[in-house]
């Protein structure tokens, strides 16, 4: 499951299962404290909070700073899913610790609300991952190729009109899939910089399944925008996100040359988060990375 549906919205889970860890802590505290050391506590919780998160973001900046330094403002793009969890942890933990109130009441309630908070978030990330677990390889939906100049440059000549099982589209390469539309404001913001990227990264393939448009409307959208997409796929009753655990767009996979799923992200995609990305799906050294940026 990637994405939680309400009505109209579709919301990426990770956020959703942070709030629930922290309205848990809230929760806890409430129960726990004293109404006089209440909303003293609170705010250390929220500050341990803040803390962590920073700490979580900057650890992700360090660890990825040539992912970075080629388009720096996505350091503030929080979007992109670039967190260090286990350091975030560590560093809220240790700020609650270092000021744990005097008072043992308070400072079971304060430490007993974290933790409280902490181990539901960490419950309902591991049932979502096990949820997922069991549907690392990519479902068997067809899929049909977009037919004229943007269909699929892989597919056999005779075959370009007709519906393809979506695991049979692997070839042995790593494979990035973008579910898409093109009503879909962020996936039209991201899709020049992937169409780069699948003109840079000869080794891994891209694929792009519009999500329940007409050929003629697909067709239509990339002459405007002259976009020269490649491997562009035809999805007409929006079936995979679904099957994936995701009903928002954009929804962009990761798979490995094995043909299993090793990461995903909902939303768009910035500069950095895919470099990050395809770094650890389709590994190399440091320079060709750099340089092939500079490749037509």
């Amino acid at each position: 499951m990637l994405s939680l549906t309400l009505g109209p919205l579709a919301l990426p889970l990770p956020p959703l299962l942070l709030g629930a860890g922290l309205a848990a802590a809230l929760l806890v505290l409430r129960l726990l404290a004293p109404r006089e050391a209440r909303e003293l506590l609170a705010g250390r919780l929220w500050l341990a909070l803040a803390i962590g998160l920073l700490a979580a973001r900057a650890l992700h900046l360090l660890r990825h700073a040539d992912a970075y330094a080629e388009s720096p403002w996505a350091l503030l793009d929080i979007r992109d899913g670039g967190w260090q969890p286990v350091g975030g942890i560590v560093a809220g933990l240790a700020l609650l610790m270092l000021q744990a109130p005097a008072q043992r009441a308070w400072r079971r309630a304060l430490l007993g609300a974290a933790f409280a908070g902490l181990a539901t978030w960490l419950i309902a990330d591991g049932l979502a991952l096990g949820r997922s677990a069991g549907d690392e390889r990519l479902p068997a939906l067809a899929l049909t190729p977009l037919p004229a100049a943007q269909s699929s440059a892989h597919a056999p000549a005779d075959a370009r009109a007709k519906a393809q099982m979506l695991p049979s589209l692997l070839d042995g390469r790593p494979v990035v899939i973008n579910l898409w539309a093109s009503w879909c404001g962020p996936c039209r913001a991201e899709m020049p910089m992937l169409v780069a990227a699948q003109q840079r990264e000869r080794g891994v393939r891209f694929l792009f399944v519009n999500q329940g448009e007409t050929p003629a409307a697909v067709q239509a959208w990339l002459a405007r925008e002259r976009l020269p997409l490649q491997d562009v796929w035809l999805d007409p009753a929006s079936a995979l996100g679904p099957a994936l655990g995701s009903r928002a767009l954009p929804t962009t996979l990761f798979v490995d040359a094995q043909g299993k799923r090793v990461a995903a992200h909902v939303g768009a995609l910035n500069e950095a988060a895919l470099r990050v990305r395809l770094q650890a799906l389709h590994p190399r050294p440091a320079r060709d990375v750099r340089t092939d940026g500079n490749r037509s």
